[in-house]
């Protein structure tokens, strides 16, 4: 897809990774980029289009398509990671709150958005994954994990089912991003706007999936491994 003269929405937009995409995007010659947030006077990027998004409310997320009748870019990056045990017993609720923002809320606003970018000729999806798509770190990252997992899943089901409207679909798969989210992980972490700079390169070479850095790579080489690296090692 051909990132100029694209009209764009980003979810979570307000802050990190969301906000490195919209000025990514306008640096990259989008015609338009809504920025996404529950309050969007919280998104300060120059040139944006601040509109109101929480991704687990499927009244405002139709709402939202209704309106914007323009997107042929839509950037699914909204996300939440509450870390933790999977054994404990608040860790069901944090399971679903997960699940209900990185996992129902990208496929609802890729079900509300379908028919919007495909009106204006086919258009793209952008879904911002995680290599814990494929790890699990032993008493941190189980329901983010899973909710990675399965969202990853979905990214490559809707992949299949809007080939015949002509809508790619683009996984990004990341490590540590020097973010909010991840500012209490010790570790290398990626600049924002290199995670951008290597998804939007991607994106306009029409590729299915891009891995930004070694760690991802590297666990995603261990897939195949034995014994795999998703197994543990039971310690």
């Amino acid at each position: 897809m051909k990132i100029k003269g694209s009209i764009a929405l980003i979810t979570g937009a307000n802050r990190g990774l969301g906000a490195a995409f919209a000025r990514g995007l306008l640096a990259a010659g989008a015609a338009k980029v809504y920025a996404a947030a529950r309050n969007p006077s919280t998104v300060t990027v120059p040139g944006v289009v601040p509109v109101q998004l929480d991704v687990t409310q499927p009244d405002q997320v139709a709402a939202l398509a209704r309106e914007l009748k323009d997107v042929t870019l839509l950037v699914n990056n909204a996300g939440i990671f509450e870390p933790g045990p999977t054994l404990m017993p608040a860790s069901v609720d944090a399971l679903r709150r997960q699940f209900e923002t990185n996992v129902v809320g990208p496929l609802r606003l890729v079900q509300a958005f379908a028919p919007v970018v495909a009106a204006n000729g086919g258009g793209a999806v952008v879904n911002m994954l995680s290599v814990l798509s494929w790890l699990t770190l032993a008493n941190v990252s189980g329901a983010y994990s899973a909710s990675k997992a399965a969202a990853w899943a979905l990214s490559n089901a809707v992949r299949q089912e809007l080939a015949a409207q002509q809508t790619e679909v683009l996984s990004v798969h990341a490590a540590f991003i020097d973010t909010d989210m991840a500012r209490g992980v010790p570790g290398q972490k990626l600049a924002p706007e290199e995670v951008v700079e290597q998804a939007l390169a991607a994106l306009e070479a029409g590729r299915r999936e891009v891995l930004v850095d070694p760690t991802t790579r590297h666990v995603h080489a261990g897939l195949v491994a034995e014994p795999p690296v998703y197994v543990g090692t039971g310690a």
